[in-house]
């Protein structure tokens, strides 16, 4: 009876310190901010319809501008990236070039405005510039935690004993976290002429 009870204590004991509720906690963790990072990608898509129709009263002549922004839209929102494909690195990294794009069609968008002083002067469209900033103030933020939380589950199930219980019972594979775009460790050129 004593080695009955001994055994199970030593199983309890051994089950407590696994890691085992810990992985899957930081594994929702990731996911919850997978859907951060989505929903402040929604926000954007809600708002550049709107920011596209202030911009073509104001500024019809810029049409190529216009057409990219919408088609960098269109691209971004056809590139879907679940929470079960975080694992994949090309899945991640055709994400972010379709969102990528989009950053740049609204650069130039915003170069147009600096362009046209009436356009700028306009309060619906100052409205609408300042919501896209804070969007993008989001999205940032929502990839910083994202990457944090990433990183927070990836260190769970490399680091003893969570290791072991891991390849024993859960089999989680690792997240990709954002990087960097191509070219974002130069500081963008300004040119007023």
């Amino acid at each position: 009876m004593k080695k009955y009870i001994f055994a199970v204590w030593s199983s309890l004991l051994l089950f407590s310190g696994c890691g085992y509720n810990t992985m899957q906690a930081n594994e929702e963790t990731v996911k919850a901010a997978w859907g951060d990072v989505e929903a402040a990608y929604q926000r954007r898509m809600d708002l550049i319809p709107n920011l596209v129709k202030t911009v073509k009263a104001y500024a019809s002549h810029e049409k190529e501008t216009l057409t990219l922004v919408t088609e960098a839209r269109s691209k971004a929102t056809s590139v879907q990236l679940s929470p079960e494909m975080l694992k994949d690195k090309n899945a991640m990294a055709n994400f972010q070039s379709a969102q990528d794009s989009l950053s740049g069609a609204l650069s130039r968008l915003m170069v147009v405005v600096e362009k046209y002083p009436d356009l700028k002067a306009n309060q619906n469209f100052a409205d609408l510039q300042h919501q896209l900033e804070g969007t993008e103030n989001r999205i940032t933020v929502a990839r910083t935690r994202y990457n944090e939380t990433v990183r927070v589950f990836n260190t769970s199930i490399r680091t003893f004993p969570n290791s072991l219980t891991n390849s024993l019972m859960l089999h989680l594979e690792p997240k990709e976290a954002f990087k960097a775009s191509a070219g974002a460790d130069k500081a963008p050129e300004v040119n007023f002429e």
